[in-house]
């Protein structure tokens, strides 16, 4: 990658699975993410779910995008995505498998250059194409005194 950019985010446990997601640096509104009952209380989307609505929002995005750069005043899309849950090799739940059905608001005749959008919006797409190549993710973990318990610890800004 040639280009770099950074942003950050802050997670703090409410109480037991509720997390309250900050966008640092941002007027964006704090997110309450929660795991699904049993083992949360389902007050809010959970990372699996995010995850999809990532994926599933980009796709959206990105063909947007794409029909706008070619002249098009598309309307409101809509994107329903299923994501499908499986366990990896070591018997853990991941997501296996995201689908995602972008529909026009229109019929394909009412777009400009449609054929060529449909096979570019989805290099626009951070997310999806993060995802499908593999996100490298470094943990760490520090205690209250900030002494470095595992992993590489965060990058010195």
């Amino acid at each position: 990658m040639s280009e770099t950019q950074s942003f950050s985010i802050t997670i703090e446990q409410e109480q037991d699975y509720v997390f309250r997601v900050r966008f640092e640096g941002t007027a964006i509104p704090d997110l309450m993410t929660d795991e699904p009952e049993p083992l949360g209380g389902g007050s809010g989307p959970n990372p699996s779910r995010m995850l999809v609505a990532a994926v599933a929002n980009c796709m959206g995005a990105s063909l947007l995008f794409a029909l706008r750069k070619y002249k098009n005043d598309p309307g409101a899309l809509k994107v329903k995505a299923i994501a499908t849950l499986g366990r990896n090799e070591a018997g853990r739940m991941r997501v296996a498998k995201v689908d995602a059905q972008i529909e026009l608001p229109e019929m394909a005749g009412s777009y400009q250059q449609l054929e060529r959008i449909l096979q570019q919006f989805e290099q626009f797409c951070v997310v999806t194409e993060s995802v499908r190549s593999g996100v490298e993710v470094d943990v760490s973990v520090v205690d209250v005194t900030g002494a470095l318990l595992h992993g590489p610890g965060l990058p010195v800004a």
